[in-house]
């Protein structure tokens, strides 16, 4: 197992939030608390340290009490911009990347992650869930990392790359699936519109 101790938790709150008509996603209120200190209080138990991610209200990120970078890159380059600042920020061999928008993601995310990377000796392990139609897809932006990929996402996102599965599939990826008997299949329903967020907030965590 990888410890926790070894992995940086990064939550990703440096979108637009254009869906969500422009908001700052990640503030938005999501049982009387913002959406991203959800996402914090469910990833901190899970990893040593955690690392936030946003290019707009830095002081209200921080004011949950953890360190807070923007983008190295420009014009809300996406998750990837994300990705780099994690790996270029964080002091542990692992990153453990998580959206803000998605405040009930399991609870035994790093430990499954973690366990598949070290089986498979992977660079990359990557979340897949249940979607509405019943297909267990991917869920790129829930995404264990090795920080020496460091070196090779700046290759990819200064030539210009920007789609995750484009990067990941450079890399010994390994695909976790999380719908056996207890997952919630609900775990990794994120909230893109207002409407989604209060639909979200009816489901039980």
């Amino acid at each position: 197992m990888i410890s926790p101790q070894d992995i940086t938790g990064l939550v990703l709150a440096g979108g637009r939030g254009a869906r969500m008509g422009g908001v700052d996603k990640g503030l938005q209120n999501f049982r009387g608390l913002p959406l991203a200190l959800h996402t914090l209080m469910r990833l901190q138990p899970q990893v040593g340290h955690v690392l936030f991610n946003a290019n707009r209200n830095l002081s209200a990120y921080e004011s949950f009490g953890v360190e807070v970078w923007p983008d190295a890159l420009a014009d809300f380059a996406g998750p990837l911009a994300g990705f780099l600042v994690g790996l270029e920020r964080a002091e542990t061999p692992w990153v453990l990347t998580v959206p803000c928008d998605t405040p009930l993601f399991p609870a035994d995310l790093a430990a499954r992650l973690g366990e598949a990377a070290l089986r498979d000796d992977a660079e990359i392990a990557m979340a897949a869930a249940p979607e509405p139609d019943g297909q267990v897809r991917p869920q790129p932006v829930f995404c264990l990392l090795r920080r020496e990929l460091l070196e090779s996402l700046v290759r990819f996102t200064h030539g210009g790359g920007r789609k995750i599965d484009a990067w990941t599939g450079q890399h010994r990826t390994v695909i976790v699936p999380f719908n056996q008997p207890g997952d919630d299949p609900a775990a990794f329903f994120n909230a893109n519109t207002l409407a989604e967020l209060r639909e979200l907030e009816g489901r039980s965590s």
